[in-house]
């Protein structure tokens, strides 16, 4: 299938917003936590790209079962109970952490939904709770759908990519934490815990993993990139190749594969020059963790002509 590139997203000229966004929706991912099955690697916590935005999936509070999304056409935080009933409101320039969370869980009790959360971030340099949070309050229309139309494509690419694989493996999905959209494959093999990890962690890398993902960017590094890493990390990991325009970076705690976004969106198959650094990415990975590479390829969707 043809899927055509990814727009201009460069993090200088929505930083702001993407902060803004990033707070609004960890709030509805601690709903979500708080409303749904525990499950391996805190898959249930995490968020899909849908075809208006971005989607909790379904969630149970007491007697009402609901869901909710950020649609970036209309720019409204939508929320769907069981019963019928719709509650939104916009999303807009000026709407504040603090006055998107009082009207979210105000709308959340007007539909009946009872839910309390630790209302604070986690994981990001804001510290601010989100009652109290009136810095962060921008919200660009454009690039927040550019932000959708960029997860739109990627969505795609990655679950192409995730059909050549028949182990284990996650849904592509957006975590709110890091609000990176991910997918990650398994060997089927249990990792050791990592000395000094914390609960959240131990359980996100149980198991041995090879992660894939796009991130926007931040205040560190300013520019939106696709990345990979093997986890736990195996001996002579970076003395793989990748594929063109990608390359190997030491962050202090770990070795990733990266891929510059500007890179794949202005080459002349975008498509092709992503899935070629995920296909190496996962190759590097897995030669030098020892994988059966043979058994977990798929037999239905093998890669095709990435080159």
């Amino acid at each position: 299938m043809s899927v055509a590139g990814p727009p201009e997203l460069p993090y200088a000229d929505w930083c702001d917003t993407k902060d803004t966004l990033h707070l609004f929706a960890q709030q509805l991912g601690k709903v979500k936590l708080a409303c749904t099955p525990p499950q391996n690697h805190w898959w249930n916590a995490t968020f899909a790209v849908d075809a208006r935005g971005v989607a909790s999936g379904r969630m149970h509070a007491g007697p009402v079962s609901f869901d909710a999304a950020f649609d970036f056409v209309d720019h409204a935080l939508v929320v769907r109970t069981d019963s019928g009933a719709v509650g939104s409101f916009p999303l807009r320039d000026g709407l504040s952490v603090a006055s998107f969370y009082e009207q979210f869980f105000a709308l959340l009790a007007q539909l009946g939904i009872d839910v309390t959360i630790t209302p604070k971030p986690f994981g990001v340099p804001m510290t601010t709770p989100f009652p109290d949070d009136v810095e962060h309050h921008s919200y660009d229309p454009v690039f927040v759908h550019r932000y959708w139309q960029t997860l739109s494509w990627v969505d795609w690419v990655f679950r192409e990519f995730s059909g050549w694989f028949c182990g284990k493996t996650s849904p592509v999905h957006l975590f709110w934490h890091s609000f990176d959209l991910a997918l990650t494959r398994f060997s089927g093999k249990a990792a050791p815990p990592a000395p000094g990890a914390d609960a959240v962690t131990r359980e996100a890398y149980s198991r041995e993993a090879i992660s894939f993902g796009f991130w926007p960017g931040d205040v560190s590094t300013p520019l939106p990139a696709f990345y990979s890493y093997t986890a736990p990390e195996p001996a002579r990991l970076t003395d793989a190749p990748l594929a063109s325009g990608a390359e190997w970076a030491d962050t202090g705690t770990g070795s990733l594969a990266l891929l510059p976004y500007e890179t794949v969106r202005t080459s002349a198959d975008p498509r092709a020059t992503l899935l070629a650094f995920l296909q190496s990415s996962y190759e590097a990975g897995a030669h030098a963790a020892g994988w059966p590479l043979d058994d977990l390829r798929s037999s239905w969707c093998p890669p095709g002509n990435v080159a």
